[in-house]
């Protein structure tokens, strides 16, 4: 059997590269990391048996998630949540758990038949999320899904769509409280996230490796000069 998984992030690669040799004697598996290597010919002839995108920032062509069996995986329980920033969100809207959906893909945003779904927790720092989350997709998720004849469903619920957050949205407020600060720093504590700041005259403060003690937040703080960044 032959199957391709697609995705970006560090922790996903290194996962998808214990699989790989996890399963050598059972499965064929093609790790692709660049949009570029990600073509409908390639894909083509590698003829897998499943596509599996734990984390993937681009649009799947049509061609692709119509000829092969294309399976994404969304960190709300759909269909709430569909949409951009699941993870920030998340954490924004005050939620501590939540689930990780496996979809198939299709052409609308996250509205795709569901193969099943798993716990995950959200505390933490993004990048700790993230690892949480790649752990459970590739030690229990994708193995059933490739062991199992698992006949995916249709969403059941209230569709609620998030926006894809901005980076202008990631400044701390004055009114907000000591929980929501430490929230906004740990959401957005993750690798290619813009971090957490705060202006201050011409310097930018951005904020990592929160801690949330008794009415105070130990934090990393990185100062940056922008007074020149128009010049």
């Amino acid at each position: 059997m032959n199957i391709i998984i697609s995705t970006t992030k560090t922790w996903n690669v290194k996962n998808a590269r214990k699989f790989k040799n996890k399963y050598l004697n059972k499965y064929n598996v093609f790790i692709i990391k660049e949009k570029e290597e990600f073509t409908y010919e390639k894909v083509k002839n590698i003829n897998p048996k499943y596509i599996f995108f734990p984390h993937w920032s681009w649009i799947i062509k049509k061609e692709i998630y119509i000829n092969f069996n294309c399976i994404v995986f969304h960190m709300t329980d759909l269909p709430f949540g569909r949409g951009g920033s699941p993870l920030q969100n998340l954490i924004a809207c005050g939620i501590k758990n939540t689930k990780i959906s496996a979809i198939k893909v299709e052409a609308g945003i996250d509205t795709g038949l569901i193969y099943l779904k798993e716990d995950l927790n959200l505390n933490g720092t993004a990048d700790e999320i993230f690892i949480k989350a790649s752990d459970i997709i590739f030690n229990k998720m994708i193995p059933y899904i490739i062991e199992n004849a698992i006949i995916p469903k249709e969403q059941v619920g209230e569709v609620i769509e998030f926006n894809r957050r901005r980076p202008e949205q990631s400044q701390l407020k004055e009114e907000f409280s000591l929980d929501k600060i430490y929230d906004y720093v740990r959401m957005l504590d993750g690798e290619d996230y813009p971090r957490a700041f705060l202006k201050f005259g011409k310097y930018k403060l951005e904020f990592s490796r929160a801690s949330l003690k008794s009415g105070k937040i130990i934090a990393d703080v990185e100062i940056i000069d922008e007074g020149d960044k128009d010049e």
